[in-house]
């Protein structure tokens, strides 16, 4: 038998239940199979991991874990000359081969393995005698008797024990053992257990562990591994004196250290070296002039009195010296003047971006308030919205307008803690964090910093990012901020903090309270077109060599390429796009192939960018029964969608298809119950439901699609089913549809309304509850642009009432 690969030799502290009685009972006698083992001994109470090999033992096995599962495990004598090369499990065996105690074990645990050979887990239960050996049958076996054990109950087996676990406690502190043996061997109250254990623990030999093994009486067994247990203390004593040594040897570096000081004294006290180190001359210059508070003040003294009696060639030298360029290079109380003309500001905002208007007014107000209260603290702002559409670009524009310095940190997939506290100084190459590396880079303790992507933070077992944020982003706790790397109370609060997301879904609740939210808005059609008129056109056209008079694109042709090669909320593709068109102008101007200023024509863009990648999805031409149109939000705008509702035989069910979302397949689930509901209401014969199955589905079914809003577009497609009445094809809808028959309001409505004007819809049906949500919207001049008459309604039937042709029709 071969024991399990084990730290602890395969023997382990047994955690699992035991008996409660041991199987034998005293004088009596019991035969039981024999399992030997080779070079190992197995105690009471103990787990033994062993790999069984042979025809013999693994028959031997498997009958007993037919049986009780009881065996006797006897240690096997070495034979003379034997090595552990040598294959004994199948020499023939004497009851002369065996140490005369063993231990009666259960099998817990049979694992059979594919060459044949077994792994078992066998718990010891007690100390047995040798009786008798019959060597009849497939297997050995053995008869035996229990061993008594006997326990004194005297102050000496008091004191040995302690004495054990005293010793037992220094042996696996210096052999670098796990500290959970230490704590197994405390919690174990008997002493016949302790014994055991621990020798079970000790680098013993084979005939010191049957030594233990056979000593009965609980005494003399803890006196016995009190002694084998010191021996092996002071073994482990001598090699670690031993190493100790060895390490002497190898600390050269220090003792040169040492000596290099002492000749530095050496060569003062002779007068020789009266010269200062400029360099650390030019560090107390730099504190001198630095205004920083008093404490970090004393700490950077502290720094340099130690950097001065440090070897310059030391590592030590090296960290410290680094440490206190940080604390100097830091603009502690240094901040910049903000620009306070409240029209100078509005105007640098114009200039830099079109609309925006709830930004620009929002960085109004916050210099009125600051103009009227000057230590009023920065507020920390959060721009939610798609890519592309300005909202690290508006952050430039922002300290442009505040006359502040602007400093960005970009925090997508940033995992660690450390990255905005800082490490500690006793790791290797230790930074602060990257909020006071943005103010090291800015120069000023009041800068605009923006951190980008909050809402793709990490986290993992090195902390969590975003609540580190926490305290740099509450106004309540950012004036004493610590980082690591510093250790000094910093003040942020002078910091105008912005953060961007794409969504808050993904932002903490905790930190996303500590911010102000400002949604961005994808840009509509005109909006963009304004912008690459005024921004992108320009820029792409200096960035390619161009200028005024060698190249034109008008407005038509702005909005040509937004709607036929762009689809997105913001104007990154929209210029990338009027960029490609630049280069192959500057191609043709380069090659001589132009002379005249070159003026590019909506139809000419075929020349320039291809064909049209984008198809506009336009209304129906006429009206169709079981299919309405219903509007839809995307983060790329606002979009129209088809329901189609079809009925065929069947019992009742309801198919959703067009890769709907959960929340959408219930929308679709409600639409249904309500039409049965109210079926005669609706002049929709009961009995048709109940003998069909419906299919819904809405296509495109590549594209995700979820969410509520089409509530009352599927209670209108399976109205108009099963009235057989046409919906009328120019009328769109949306609104989130209640069992009841309510329409809840929905958002988006802004993006939604503005699809529905490029698809050609002239009436719109909306929940009466975002009335003012759309006033709002286009109270800026849109509202006579859109076009479209609006139907607010509180309950479907008059949706109904408007989407669905009279009867008559």
């Amino acid at each position: 038998m071969t024991p399990e690969n084990n730290d602890d030799n395969g023997i382990t502290e047994n955690n699992r239940p035991r008996p409660d009685l041991p199987p034998l009972e005293e004088g009596s006698q019991r035969v039981l199979p024999l399992l030997p083992l080779r070079g190992m001994v197995s105690y009471p109470q103990m787990l033994l991991p062993l790999n069984v090999e042979g025809e013999r033992d693994t028959t031997l096995v498997d009958r007993v874990m037919f049986g009780d599962r009881l065996l006797a495990l006897f240690t096997r004598r070495p034979a003379e000359n034997e090595t552990e090369e040598d294959d004994a499990d199948e020499a023939p065996l004497t009851g002369g081969d065996l140490h005369p105690v063993g231990t009666l074990g259960v099998v817990l645990k049979m694992l059979r393995m594919p060459d044949g050979s077994m792994r078992l887990m066998i718990q010891g239960l007690q100390r047995v005698r040798l009786e008798e050996f019959i060597a009849d049958g497939e297997y050995p076996r053995v008869r035996v008797s229990p061993l008594e054990e006997s326990e004194p109950d005297t102050v000496r087996v008091k004191a040995l024990r302690g004495s054990l676990t005293d010793i037992f406690s220094r042996v696996v502190e210096l052999s670098n053992r796990d500290e959970d043996l230490l704590v197994a061997a405390l919690n174990i109250e008997e002493n016949s257990r302790l014994a055991d254990f621990i020798a079970a623990n000790l680098n013993l030999e084979l005939e010191d562990r049957l030594r233990v093994l056979a000593t009965a009486d609980v005494q003399q067994r803890l006196e016995l591994v009190t002694k084998l247990a010191g021996r092996e203390l002071e073994v482990l004593k001598i090699g670690q004196s031993i190493q100790n040594e060895i390490s002497e040897g190898m600390n050269r570096a220090q003792r040169e250290y040492y000596l290099r000081q002492q000749l530095e004294a050496i060569r003062r006290e002779l007068g020789e070296s009266e010269q200062p180190s400029v360099e650390l001359d030019e560090l107390a210059e730099r504190m001198k002039e630095k205004k920083w508070p008093e404490s970090t003040a004393e700490k950077a003294q502290r720094e340099l009195k130690r950097l001065r009696q440090m070897n310059p060639g030391s590592a030590e030298y090296v960290v410290a010296h680094t440490y206190l360029n940080w604390l100097l290079d830091l603009p502690w109380g240094h901040c910049s003047t903000d620009r306070l003309e409240i029209e100078s500001a509005r105007r640098i905002l114009e200039e830099d971006h079109y609309g925006l208007a709830e930004i620009k007014d929002r960085i109004l107000e916050f210099l009125a308030v600051r103009k009227l209260a000057p230590q009023s603290r920065g507020p920390i702002l959060c721009f939610v919205g798609p890519p592309g559409t300005g909202k690290t670009s508006i952050g430039r524009s922002i300290a442009r307008a505040l006359g502040r310095e602007f400093t960005r940190a970009s925090l997508g997939g940033v995992h660690d803690e450390a990255e905005i506290r800082g490490h500690r100084r006793t790791y290797v190459g230790a930074l602060p964090g990257r909020i006071l590396q943005g103010l090291k880079t800015a120069g000023t303790s009041n800068p605009v910093f923006m951190l980008d992507e909050v809402d793709k933070l990490a986290s993992d077992f090195r902390g969590d990012p975003s609540s580190a944020l926490l305290e740099v982003l509450d106004p309540e706790q950012n004036d004493t901020f610590r980082d690591n790397y510093v250790e000094e109370p910093y003040d942020l609060s002078r910091v105008f903090f912005i953060t961007t997301a794409n969504t808050t879904a993904t932002v903490p609740r905790p930190l996303l309270d500590r911010m102000e939210v400002i949604e961005f808005d994808g840009y509509t059609r005109e909006e963009k077109a304004q912008i690459a008129k005024r921004y992108l056109f320009p820029r792409r056209r200096e960035a390619n060599g161009l200028t005024k008079k060698q190249l034109f694109l008008p407005i038509r042709t702005l909005r040509a390429v937004t709607d036929g090669y762009t689809r997105e909320a913001g104007v990154r593709n929209l210029e990338r796009a009027i960029g490609t068109v630049c280069r192959k102008v500057a191609r043709k101007v380069a090659a001589g192939e132009v002379e005249e200023r070159v003026v590019v024509e909506p139809a000419e863009l075929d020349e320039y960018l291809g064909a049209p990648r984008v198809k506009l999805r336009r209304r129906r031409r006429r009206d169709c029964v079981g299919l309405a149109t219903g509007l839809v939000w995307t983060p790329v705008g606002g979009e129209i969608v088809f329901v189609e509702v079809a009925a065929m035989p069947g019992k009742g069910g309801l198919i959703l298809t067009g890769q709907l979302g959960e929340v959408m397949k219930e929308s679709g689930r409600i639409a249904l119950s309500y039409v049965r509901a109210h079926a005669k209401a609706l002049g929709v014969d009961p009995d048709a439901l109940s003998d069909v199955d419906v299919h819904i589905h809405v296509p495109a079914g590549a594209v995700p699609k979820e969410g509520p809003s089409a509530g009352v577009t599927l209670t209108t497609a399976l109205v108009s089913l099963f009235t057989d009445r046409p919906v009328r094809n120019e009328v769109g809808m949306t609104g989130e549809l209640s069992l009841r028959g309510e329409v809840l309001p929905v958002g988006g409505l802004k993006s939604k309304l503005l699809a529905a004007r490029r698809a050609g819809l002239r009436e719109v049906i909306l929940p009466a509850r975002n009335r003012p949500e759309v006033e709002e919207a286009f109270s800026d001049g849109e509202g006579p642009e859109l076009d479209l008459d609006l139907h607010y309604v509180e309950r479907v039937t008059e949706a109904l009432k408007i989407a669905l042709e009279d009867d008559g029709d």
